[in-house]
């Protein structure tokens, strides 16, 4: 393996390359073009840069924060008797120095598994407090934690065996923080193309405001909140928070005369649906009607679907639609013409005459849903300024702890989940294998594109994991144990089982979350 073993799986469980073997057990290694061990990697360049920021800043506080720009965004504050508060470019150098030493001096990453009390007095005497209030609501006997060279750490998930195993990274300043860069899933020989994401990084610092209202930042803290009795609290700023957001964007939409096509676009289980649904409302408000378009009736007969790579049809491409009737009838409707709008019939694969007739009136205006929604292509022969553009998608900005992220994509695949087994009759087992054709389909069709939006809206509540725990829990523990999916489902197992539990009869009816949940006031 050129790029690992990082990690193995063992019996269906993923490992670290820690793990002692004393029975038979059937064993995978893992190199990084798998997931679970390119997130050890992360991880394990999390440490050293945690180490190695603590060297060159004593007693700064480091938050790995959000992924973007293909890498993760590194908020670190310095203590106060600091005479400069921002980070300056020597600093950040000094930085990656430090770390580029730690790396090449091959320091052993050595694992600990000590009583959860003995684990809380060493974090509370080194004042890691995100780690303290988290390992305090758990619950659990025994803690594990890696040390580097005597520089303690608690981290989620299998670690790397030594700093040399560390071959390529990247750090660099960005806005008023730090950018780690790691290698790309699909070729771990370079970095991801630092792109420029001004947009999806000021959605995360909104919620970040949005939680300092609350006073949640971490699991610890939403545990707490639940222990206290504040969940109900909890959620309802978390709602508030969410509908002005949404009337926002309807002022906006509103305030632009020229605007007749609302284009809301995201990957799956982000929340589309509802995001459009409530939008819809909003316009209302605002005096104006919506009319609801779905792509899903433009595709093409299915013996016109191109093909993927393995000779399967690609619903996902782009030109699963049909781009130039879709333009034409676009154009005619806002040219205040009357059309015969197309229907897909998902049964015999063939698109049809719906008999369903449309004009718009003056007060009108169409509201288009679906993952292409954003793409300059579908849209390119509709006048730029009659449309606007609002990007959904589930950013999660809660963290397990000030040093583990909790990845964006959990949080879709758990809503997908809970949405495919309960509305799809559709096992966790066959939504966790499906998973990564979905995710090279949003990297391909979906991401690209999403900084051309006129409005981005985090679908992700701030509660949300401590509701959805209760219904995705039951599901996962259907995966059987001697399948390729349970490693999966055991990770996603174990992380849910760090949340405190909320009752979901404490959702309101016109949550977001009903989309998946069930029991919305919207129709679906």
């Amino acid at each position: 393996m050129e790029y690992g073993p990082i990690n193995a799986r063992v019996n269906n469980k993923v490992e670290g390359m820690h793990y002692r073997v004393y029975n038979p057990k059937e064993v995978e290694f893992l190199d990084m073009y798998n997931s679970s061990a390119h997130r050890a990697y992360t991880r394990s360049l999390f440490f050293v840069l945690n180490k190695a920021a603590h060297e060159v800043i004593p007693h700064c506080s480091v938050h790995i924060d959000i992924p973007v720009s293909k890498g993760y965004y590194v908020n670190l504050i310095k203590p106060k008797d600091c005479p400069d508060e921002k980070l300056t470019l020597a600093e950040v150098d000094a930085i990656r120095h430090r770390m580029e030493e730690i790396i090449a001096a091959d320091m052993p990453i050595h694992r600990h598994e000590v009583e959860t009390a003995e684990a809380i007095k060493m974090f509370r005497e080194s004042e890691s407090w995100s780690k303290v209030k988290l390992m305090e609501g758990l619950g659990q006997l025994y803690t594990t934690f890696y040390d580097i060279d005597g520089y303690k750490d608690y981290y989620y998930g299998s670690m790397l065996t030594s700093t040399k195993q560390i071959y390529l990274f990247g750090l660099e300043p960005y806005f008023d923080g730090l950018l780690l860069r790691i290698p790309k899933a699909d070729d771990p020989s370079q970095l991801g193309e630092m792109v420029r994401q001004d947009k999806m990084f000021e959605i995360f610092k909104e919620h970040h405001r949005w939680q300092n209202i609350l006073g949640v930042r971490t699991v610890g803290d939403i545990n707490a909140a639940i222990s206290k009795g504040y969940s109900s609290q909890m959620i309802q700023v978390s709602e508030a928070l969410q509908e002005k957001k949404i009337a926002h964007i309807a002022d906006e939409i509103a305030a632009r005369k020229n605007v007749k096509m609302v284009l809301i676009a995201g990957p799956s289980s982000s929340g589309k649906t509802t995001t459009c649904k409530r939008l819809s409302v909003q316009l209302a408000v605002n005096g104006i009607k919506p009319v609801g378009i779905s792509l899903d009736d433009y595709f093409v007969s299915r013996d016109k679907t191109p093909r993927d790579a393995s000779g399967d049809y690609d619903f996902e491409h782009l030109h699963a639609l049909d781009i130039p009737l879709l333009n034409q009838q676009m154009n005619a409707l806002l040219r205040g013409e009357e059309v015969e709008l197309p229907r897909y019939n998902f049964h015999t694969g063939m698109s049809e005459r719906s008999g369903k007739r449309l004009r718009l009136k003056g007060n009108e205006i169409l509201v288009v849903e679906g993952i292409h929604a954003l793409n300059p292509e579908l849209t390119a022969q509709i006048p730029e300024e009659q449309k606007y553009r609002v990007y959904a998608s589930a950013l999660t900005t809660i963290l397990l702890d000030n040093h583990n992220y909790i990845p964006t994509t959990d949080n879709r695949l758990l809503r997908r989940i809970i949405r495919d087994y309960k509305y799809r009759g559709m096992s966790a087992q066959e939504t966790i294998r499906r998973w990564p054709s979905v995710r090279r389909g949003e990297d391909k069709w979906i991401f690209p594109y999403q900084e051309n939006a006129d409005a981005m809206f985090n679908t992700a509540m701030m509660f949300e994991l401590a509701v959805i725990r209760g219904q995705a829990i039951p599901a996962l523990e259907q995966v059987p144990e001697n399948c390729e999916e349970y490693a999966e489902a055991y990770r996603l197992l174990k992380f849910l089982r760090y949340i405190k539990p909320i009752p979901e009869d404490q959702i309101p009816p016109t949550s977001l979350l009903r989309e998946f949940l069930g029991g919305s006031s919207f129709e679906y």
